[in-house]
């Protein structure tokens, strides 16, 4: 019997399609090297953990797990609708954002059209663009972030959705309110803008200009927000994320979307999260004190990095990327190359606690400055 080639059986966006690669497990580290004291400083995800309150409620919930969760998520739209003051049937429910860009590119776009997104932007809007056979479109970027202008002239007949991402993962880079408001203005209405604000919660408090989405979706119907509780709310392993959009388009996104994307712990830790805000105001001071202790740490030693709104910083270390990251990890010490992103000489290193960030300094020291 011939072997099947199954490549030939997969559609022709899957057949190139490279998996997103994730941050390097801890205990992948741990088995490969036998080291036992390792920080992952890999994922931009929240040193400090979830809420108190968001552990509590999943606690309570948990003799619920024969039950399937609320296909709607009513309570969790609820309490977002209540925190930014919009209706319920403007939100959408996601298994993380990136489920959500996933379900709007399926949504609006197919074989022939083209998605738009800058160069160095978010790995996922070219995976899902390839997935359903859409072309994409790449803008060169403008001092490593978005150059909003050049992404207005490529817009054609065949554009259908555009991702921006702001902050911007992995270059941390960041457009004002006027600067997206001019933008919005001369996007034609039938092409769906996407506003990935998967790190507003650290952005929103340190830049005076860094616009809030969620204020602009009455102005531009053609507006789409993306947040998620991965980042800030410390829930990445739950993987609970949102949409907020005009009425019509979230009816669109929830027809697409899989039932029960979003499990019952998901659900109801998230609701709770929403209402500590208190423990996002500590992440986000100790962010802010980790983001000063890397800029410090990289002038100190010579080193060229890019000005973050997120929980990461780029550092650019030289022609060496990979072995400098192999180096770190065998000092235990997970960060993430970022040579996909047409990055090849900088390495994204997550903000961590003050001792964690300490380490990762004095191990890049000890590599770079031997």
């Amino acid at each position: 019997m011939t072997p099947l080639n199954y490549d030939e059986l997969a559609v022709p966006g899957v057949r190139t399609l490279t998996p997103y690669q994730p941050g390097k497990p801890t205990e992948d580290l741990q088995r490969e090297y036998g080291i036992t004291d390792v920080i992952k400083l890999a994922s931009n995800e929240n040193p400090m953990g979830p809420s108190p309150q968001a552990l509590l409620a999943i606690k309570k919930e948990l003799h619920e797990l024969a039950r399937y969760p609320d296909g709607n998520g009513f309570k969790l739209k609820q309490a977002l609708a209540s925190r930014y003051e919009l209706n319920i049937d403007q939100f959408t429910l996601g298994n993380g954002s990136n489920d959500l860009l996933d379900v709007i590119a399926r949504t609006f776009a197919s074989v022939g059209d083209e998605i738009l997104f800058s160069q160095h932007a978010f790995a996922v809007y070219p995976l899902v663009t390839q997935a359903i056979g859409a072309r994409a479109v790449v803008t060169p970027a403008l001092n490593w972030g978005h150059d909003l202008v050049a992404m207005v002239k490529a817009i054609t007949g065949k554009t259908q959705v555009i991702f921006l991402a702001n902050p911007n993962n992995p270059t941390g880079t960041w457009f004002t309110k006027s600067q997206l408001e001019s933008f919005l203005s001369r996007v034609p209405q039938r092409v769906m803008v996407v506003l990935d604000e998967a790190y507003f919660e650290y952005a929103c408090p340190n830049e005076a200009e860094y616009p809030d989405g969620l204020t602009l979706l009455g102005q531009y119907p053609n507006l789409i927000i993306t947040r998620t509780f991965s980042k800030a709310y410390g829930l990445a392993g739950l993987r609970v994320g949102y949409a907020a959009t005009h009425p019509d388009i979230a009816n669109l996104l929830n027809r697409v979307r899989q039932p029960f994307n979003v499990n019952s712990l998901a659900l109801c830790g998230a609701t709770a999260a929403l209402s500590d805000q208190d423990h996002i105001r500590t992440s986000v001071e100790l962010n802010n004190k980790g983001m000063q202790q890397y800029g410090d740490g990289f002038s100190c030693l010579g080193l060229e990095y890019i000005p973050s709104l997120g929980n990461f910083i780029s550092v650019n270390v030289g022609d060496n990327a990979l072995g400098v990251y192999d180096s770190l990890l065998r000092a235990g010490v997970i960060v993430r190359p970022v040579e996909n992103y047409a990055m090849p000489g900088f390495l994204r290193i997550s903000i961590g606690t003050e001792a964690e960030n300490a380490r990762a300094i004095s191990a890049l020291q000890q590599i770079i400055m031997p």
